[in-house]
């Protein structure tokens, strides 16, 4: 198993109410096998958040469901801009 920093930020944190925990994954987990993670652990509210959000690895946006390859994952809601 390999442990990862999950942080949340705004409408996730709703979401999870929390703004960061410790996930232990497979050493092979991907991006996809958490967003499941994440939805059977935090329900409806955290499907929405997910259907139009976005991951940060270790700083670098990933849109694809492939490995994790870094120690933190940021889970971002679709910002509003103008």
């Amino acid at each position: 198993m390999s442990g990862i920093t999950v942080r949340y930020f705004a409408a996730a944190a709703e979401a999870s109410g929390l703004e960061e925990e410790r996930w232990d994954l497979a050493p092979a987990a991907t991006l996809d096998a958490l967003r499941t993670g994440l939805i059977e652990r935090y329900g409806d509210a955290m499907q929405r958040v997910l259907r139009t959000g976005s991951f940060l690895v270790d700083g670098t946006v990933r849109r694809d469901g492939g490995p994790i390859s870094g120690g933190t994952v940021d889970v971002l809601p679709a910002f509003a801009g103008g």
